[in-house]
């Protein structure tokens, strides 16, 4: 089924659903109905990227409130006037029926307030692929890219979905390796409904069983805790190693606030200590029933210890205790190809069990077709 499926048939007993602002305690009061929810449609989020102006807009079919999302506003540079509508993997509404019936009154609001173009994530499959799978094509000279292979699992409402919004005159932006200016189609992720810690540890390959165990014999001790400075060090570190920019302390303490205002279990940090020793941190967030591994860092010394993996295991009990559904380790590119250098990411994910997941991805609808093609002209100079 898809991800997030708010009062299956709202708005088909033939009222008119209309899009309103709501405020930020009835957008999180309506988050707390739902079982999913990614935590960028949180209202929280819009005081993390401060650099947006967000807004939650509430779905109503009459006096009910049926589904909602967080909008977050951007200018366009030397065009003040106008902005890009980008709802991060959202809305959240109910993807299974009419989807025009929702997005139609989005529009119509978005562009009387100035939007030059709206761009959505939606929260729904289209294929997942098991692990075992996804071994078997990277042991395979023939196959490249988990699209090479049939899906394990076939959404149809996803079909449906992208079919849709073709055919509304909504623009594909998810790019051939997953990631693209916004966030990933391709994700790995852990069913956890169900299990117990016996059936998640049987179902990781024979390396993170063994990495686990290492760790708990080295005596590596993971803790929850509130230390964002020894996180970001660590953070930095493990930047320059593997070469990417890291997001300033500012950033996590903002994040921290956010989130943990609006629910004091919405994130923790995991620290693993050796002997007194930082040799891993990462970040949880959960909403609802769903969980996510979003940031990590690694000490390049004691890595023999297996700081990360305690970490990781840390994080997959606690959310099995919380009874989540599903504990999601974020993006992946869909690369099969072992002479690729991201095909490690996901040996390291898979090595969990769990399984790959294609989504919808993220699409753009032109509002004002001109500004449009000013702004995408921009965007490509800019990543050149």
């Amino acid at each position: 089924m898809s991800r997030t499926t708010p009062h299956r048939g709202a708005g088909t007993a033939g009222g008119r659903l209309t899009v309103v602002p709501i405020s930020a305690a009835e957008h999180l009061a309506f988050t707390r109905t739902q079982r999913s929810v990614s935590f960028l449609q949180t209202p929280a989020w819009a005081r993390v990227k401060t650099e947006w102006r967000g807004e939650s807009l509430g779905w109503y079919d009459g006096r009910r409130l049926v589904g909602a999302g967080l909008v977050l506003h951007r200018p366009v540079p030397k065009l003040d006037r106008f902005t890009l509508a980008y709802l991060p993997e959202g809305p959240v509404i109910d993807w299974t029926g009419d989807i025009s019936a929702w997005l139609e009154p989005l529009a119509a609001r978005l562009r009387a307030q100035g939007a030059f173009a709206i761009r959505i994530g939606p929260p729904v499959r289209t294929d997942t692929w098991s692990a075992a799978q996804v071994k078997e094509g990277i042991a395979d000279p023939g196959i490249r890219r988990l699209t090479d292979m049939p899906g394990q699992w076939d959404d149809p409402v996803g079909a449906r979905v992208t079919g849709r919004l073709r055919d509304a005159g909504w623009l594909p932006q998810s790019p051939e390796n997953g990631f693209g200016v916004g966030h990933p189609q391709f994700k790995y992720e852990v069913p956890l409904a169900g299990r117990t810690e016996d059936d998640l540890l049987r179902g990781m390959n024979q390396l993170w069983r063994r990495n686990i165990r290492k760790a708990a014999r080295e005596g590596v001790e993971v803790t929850v805790d509130d230390d964002l400075k020894v996180f970001h060090d660590l953070y930095v570190h493990t930047a320059e190693r593997d070469r990417f920019t890291p997001r300033p302390l500012g950033y996590f303490e903002t994040m921290f606030t956010a989130l943990k205002a609006e629910d004091p279990e919405r994130i923790k940090l995991y620290l693993a200590r050796h002997r007194g020793d930082v040799v891993a941190a990462t970040v949880l967030v959960r909403v609802g029933a769903h969980a996510w591994y979003s940031y990590g860092a690694s000490s390049t010394r004691k890595r023999e210890v297996r700081g990360s993996n305690a970490c990781q295991w840390a994080m997959i009990r606690d959310s099995l205790a919380a009874g989540c559904d599903v504990y999601d380790l974020r993006g992946i590119t869909p690369t099969l190809d072992p002479d690729d250098p991201h095909v490690g990411l996901i040996q390291f994910k898979v090595g969990t069990g769990g399984r790959a997941v294609r989504y919808v991805g993220e699409w753009d609808l032109p509002l004002r077709p001109l500004v449009y093609r000013a702004f995408d002209l921009y965007i490509k100079r800019r990543s050149r």
